[in-house]
């Protein structure tokens, strides 16, 4: 275990996030330590993670803030600020923009009729309800999403959530797929972080709502708040694979990103059991 410094303007999004939505405000659920002085959260890197990537056959990166001991624990600090397609983890912003445009209003009942275009994958072939689609990651629902969000109101939200590049060129129902919005792991981290906070620019009834349809892992006393991504599923052409999100193990909290090249298919499955390992690992759960 090596403690290295990360790059000071990826590593302070974190406490920047703090001082600009007022630490005051904020102090019944930031960490005390936080309210004592403004500095960066401690780091480090753990070659121990990035093996695991490399025993895997793979290349990829892991980054977890655990919030409680504010500190950041990193398998590396190239890939970690490296910007890349956020695929399917775009969801978790697209669900937020749906329901705080009334593009959704109960993401229960409202209901996206299947176009009957037949996919790859089984489980997109079926009406589904903002909580289903993101339960099996429902690219063409969030692409007719994104069209009703339209251009304008997603490019407003985007820029107010500071979200990696803030780029959605490519095509409204796209860019997060195709197009070019890059997003890095610490950013990922980041992002989802001010979620669990319910400290985003949005209503808390909406980040409330988006908080609750996550998918849930338990793995035995702790809780896995997860939201995974692959590039190129729709296509059956899988490249990267994302899971990001946060653990709950007792009052202690980690959140978390990870993603790997996912080049062959044996690959895609082990997201999960590889971000499960990590958090393990620096005792998330």
């Amino acid at each position: 275990m090596v403690a290295v410094a990360f790059t000071a303007q990826r590593i302070s999004l974190l406490i920047t996030r703090r001082s600009a939505l007022g630490l005051l405000a904020a102090s019944a659920i930031l960490p005390q330590r936080a309210l004592a002085h403004v500095a960066p959260p401690r780091n480090e890197i753990r070659d121990s993670l990035a093996k695991r990537f490399t025993d895997l056959g793979t290349s990829g990166t892991f980054v977890g803030y655990k919030v409680e001991d504010y500190l950041v624990v990193a398998s590396d600090k190239e890939r970690s600020g490296e910007g890349k397609l956020p695929a399917s983890t775009f969801k978790v912003a697209n669900s937020l923009i749906a329901l705080e445009t009334g593009v959704v209003t109960d993401p229960d009942k409202d209901v996206f009729p299947w176009d009957g275009v037949t996919r790859p994958i089984e489980a997109w072939n079926k009406d589904h309800t903002l909580r289903s689609a993101i339960a099996v990651s429902a690219v063409p629902v969030y692409q007719e999403i994104a069209r009703r969000i339209g251009q304008e109101r997603m490019q407003k939200y985007v820029d107010e959530f500071d979200y990696g590049n803030r780029d959605i060129g490519g095509g409204i129902d796209q860019f997060w797929l195709t197009g070019n919005l890059r997003i890095d792991p610490v950013e990922q981290v980041d992002f989802v972080d001010r979620l669990r906070r319910r400290a985003l620019p949005v209503s808390k009834r909406s980040q409330d709502l988006v908080a609750d349809i996550l998918p849930v892992t338990k793995v035995g006393d702790s809780v896995i708040r997860v939201k995974s991504g692959l590039l190129g599923a729709e296509r059956g052409e899988p490249s990267l694979g994302w899971m990001v999100g946060w653990a709950e193990k007792g009052e202690a909290h980690t959140v978390f990103a990870l993603n790997m090249d996912c080049k062959e298919p044996r690959l895609v499955g082990e997201r999960m059991p590889l971000t499960q390992a990590c958090l393990a690992e620096i005792g998330a759960i």
